[in-house]
């Protein structure tokens, strides 16, 4: 059970005004914003791996009550933390009545532009490939709907056939992913300085080539 889900089990047990709802609502958001920017501060420097509820709630001055009513278990904090983060799963993409090279062009773009201005993100790309939790099976699942969903609407645009749309995109997600983790840490690769603005230029040029080339032909 996700948080969302987990929420109606808090559904008011009597009628409340439009004020007092209004205010409940104005409040719970600030709440639930203050909640999602302490995991972000806590991710930012020490990751995911020592997330726990008394900390976030220490950390936050939100109670633990509230934790578990708005989001059902620290588990569930960190599920909405990581769908608002995600690059792929905060993004909505819909290439129907598009310059469908230059959209496609775009999403990878911004993906690259995610990668190299949130460290957090890269923290939560590093989990992933370090860990294999529930929460991060979940995730996984999610991402590759988002995934499928994109292919099958440029396979279906276009006529390539999935495989081929499918291996192209997962070259470039995957290797982009790489190289902004790599960054980190590696100024250098294949003579690219992945810690430029230069270096990640000329990557996005021969990203935008191959889009290029599977449309022309």
């Amino acid at each position: 059970m996700n948080y969302l889900e987990n929420e109606k089990k808090y559904l008011p047990l009597f009628p409340i005004g439009n004020i007092e709802a209004k205010i409940m609502e104005r409040d719970r958001e600030a709440t639930e914003k203050k909640l999602l920017d302490t995991i972000g501060q806590m991710i930012a420097e020490d990751g995911f791996e020592n997330i726990g509820v008394n900390a976030v709630s220490a950390r936050s001055g939100v109670s633990k009550i509230l934790i578990y009513r708005y989001f059902g278990s620290v588990e569930g904090l960190v599920s909405a933390f990581i769908q608002k983060k995600d690059f792929w799963l905060s993004s909505s993409f819909d290439f129907q009545g598009t310059d469908l090279s230059a959209a496609v062009k775009k999403v990878f773009n911004e993906h690259i532009e995610k990668l190299r201005t949130d460290p957090v993100l890269r923290k939560l790309y590093r989990w992933e490939l370090s860990s294999s939790n529930e929460l991060i099976k979940a995730m996984r699942a999610e991402r590759e709907k988002v995934g499928m969903e994109l292919i099958r609407q440029v396979c279906g645009l276009t006529g390539r056939p999935q495989q081929e749309v499918a291996a192209l995109a997962a070259i470039i997600t995957s290797s982009v992913a790489y190289l902004a983790m790599l960054a980190d840490t590696c100024p250098v690769y294949n003579g690219i300085y992945v810690d430029s603005d230069e270096g990640w230029k000329q990557i996005s040029r021969e990203i935008e080539n191959l889009v290029d080339k599977m449309f022309e032909s």
